[in-house]
């Protein structure tokens, strides 16, 4: 069909008029470079030209041969969308409740170390950025001043389970958290150990680096320190004290009413074990494939765990999303909710805190025009029909 030249030029202004729109609710000016980027990937590539590559490495690597990193993404590629014709979808709503909070839209901030690596004060400048996006943030802490002031983000605080050691010090953990006003616990069970990161050994990283204000502390020459406790293959792993258990969960749960989500559960017999110690929700993860290696991409874990669970609680995943498309099929697979962490992390070495509320929004708005392109106005219309596996691998 012919577009008259008058028509096509109305259509421009009206798109210009729209990215403009956006750009003011944002409070981002048209012009502003973090406007450039069109996805994710975009993100990703600008934050390395702007990063040391140490931190580059840190941010992108995963463990030992890397195979579950590879996983992370190309198992997505092994899932087709089967599209809906002549829908109504004239308006589209992300919309959920998850954990008793009504949410615009299914995607959360997943817990990240180091970001001072990327981005000075990093988690500070996330913790904002979550605020803006009124977006649920898993945070490592250190946000207290936000929180303080009654605009900070839906938050959790991630523990590893060092604060887990005695009831004294779980029992004060606990309490400090609903003082705070904390909105839950996630409590990330696959980190007790770790991994060999080689990339990190290649470049003898020392973690304590990403807690200076200034993140990789190179001289005036470009030469990195050789003081530290650089990671290293070769020691046999031992820890002082025993790791948690499902006791620990247990007597978790028996301290607080506090929301409860388990973080690194890949497998069925898991998923059940969480129900039967009262936990309210699941995030399927590999902590971004950077621990055990060999484990598959998580968008494969995903249907035996929502199985497992069998609706009664929510089953959150991170892990390999780049794209709204990616989000799409999560959600067709049973997931409730959808966690990023590199994704974000990219905007943040990029932009700071505009970088990320940046990221978040064009994946809201891809998984918004995805699911309009698929025949789904709304979460309740995405289901298993939706999408179907290439080879029935899972």
């Amino acid at each position: 069909m012919r577009i008259r030249r008058r028509d096509a030029l109305g259509q421009l202004f009206a798109m210009c008029a729209g990215v403009t729109r956006l750009g003011a609710e944002q409070g981002i000016a048209p012009d502003d470079p973090v406007l450039e980027p069109a996805n994710v990937m975009d993100f990703a590539r600008l934050a390395q030209t702007k990063l040391d590559p140490v931190a580059w490495d840190y941010l992108e690597g995963g463990s030992e041969d890397e195979v579950s990193l590879r996983d992370s993404r190309e198992a997505f590629n092994r899932i087709i969308i089967r599209p809906r014709a002549l829908v109504d979808v004239h308006e589209i709503d992300l919309s959920l409740e998850l954990f008793g909070k009504k949410l615009s839209f299914p995607i959360i901030l997943d817990p990240a170390g180091g970001k001072d690596c990327f981005h000075r004060d990093g988690e500070m400048e996330t913790a904002k950025a979550a605020a803006a996006a009124k977006a649920i943030h898993i945070t490592n802490g250190g946000i207290d001043k936000l929180t303080e002031t009654g605009k900070g983000p839906v938050w959790w605080q991630v523990t590893t389970g060092g604060e887990f050691r005695t009831a004294r010090t779980m029992t004060a953990f606990v309490r400090r958290l609903e003082n705070q006003g904390c909105s839950g616990i996630c409590f990330t069970t696959d980190i007790m150990y770790v991994s060999h990161r080689e990339r990190n050994i290649h470049n003898r990283f020392v973690r304590s680096w990403c807690s200076l204000p200034g993140g990789i502390p190179r001289d005036a020459q470009g030469i990195l320190p050789r003081e530290g406790a650089p990671e290293r293959t070769g020691i046999y792993p031992s820890r002082p004290f025993p790791t948690p258990t499902w006791e620990t969960v247990q007597q978790l749960r028996s301290l607080t009413k506090l929301p409860i989500v388990l973080k690194g559960i890949l497998i069925q017999e898991d998923a059940r074990k969480s129900l039967e110690c009262g936990v309210d929700g699941i995030i399927v993860s590999s902590h971004g494939a950077r621990q055990l290696d060999h484990v598959g991409g998580t968008i494969e874990a995903l249907p035996e765990v929502v199985a497992a669970v069998d609706g009664k609680i929510p089953v959150l995943i991170d892990g390999g999303f780049r794209r709204g498309t990616d989000i799409l099929k999560a959600l067709a697979l049973g997931a409730t909710a959808v966690a990023i962490a590199r994704p974000y992390l990219y905007g943040l070495a990029a932009f700071g805190q505009k970088g990320v509320e940046r990221v978040v929004e064009l994946l809201r708005t891809e998984l918004a025009l995805d699911m309009a392109l698929a025949g789904a106005p709304n979460l309740a219309a995405i289901d298993r029909s939706l999408v179907r596996i290439r080879g029935g691998s899972f």
